[in-house]
């Protein structure tokens, strides 16, 4: 029975999962990050934020405070398909950590980290987030085509 109530307790926060982490730069100083995840079907939308350490950057959860730094620099918002994104202004010089946080209610949080180095960033344009965000096979059979016909050229 302790086992049986062990499954009941952490099966629901299992089934939620961090699957992916992508950024890239909107202008110079600007940074976008995308935090995929998945919850288990009928489950209610999930609470998002985003941190550095204690630090709250910004979420989705009006129950917690913003740190106060970030108020005018950070806003993170719930889109669909399952992605929470960070806008964040102003990204200091050198590397810095940030790290997508998911909880549904009553659930325990499931986290990924991602280091940001400012200098190696890319454009958010379409090809730098296709880039990021399909495997490589996925990619390699998207790209086969253009590159047979530059081999043909």
């Amino acid at each position: 029975m302790y086992f049986l109530g062990i499954i009941l307790l952490f099966g629901f926060a299992s089934a939620q999962k961090v699957i992916q982490l992508t950024y890239c730069s909107i202008d110079e100083d600007n940074l976008r990050m995308d935090c995929k995840y998945a919850v288990p079907a009928e489950s209610p939308e999930p609470f998002c934020k985003y941190t550095n350490g204690e630090r709250l950057f910004d979420t989705t959860d009006p129950d917690e405070e913003q740190h106060s730094p970030f108020k005018k620099r950070a806003k993170v918002r719930i889109f669909p398909g399952n992605i929470c994104r960070l806008l964040f202004k102003n990204l200091p010089n050198g590397k810095s950590n940030f790290t997508c946080n998911i909880r549904l209610p009553d659930s325990a949080t499931v986290s990924k980290t991602s280091v940001v180095e400012k200098k190696l960033l890319l454009p958010c344009s379409a090809w730098s987030v296709l880039l990021q965000s399909c495997s490589g096979l996925l990619l390699t059979l998207m790209t086969l085509p253009m590159l047979l016909e530059i081999h043909w050229l």
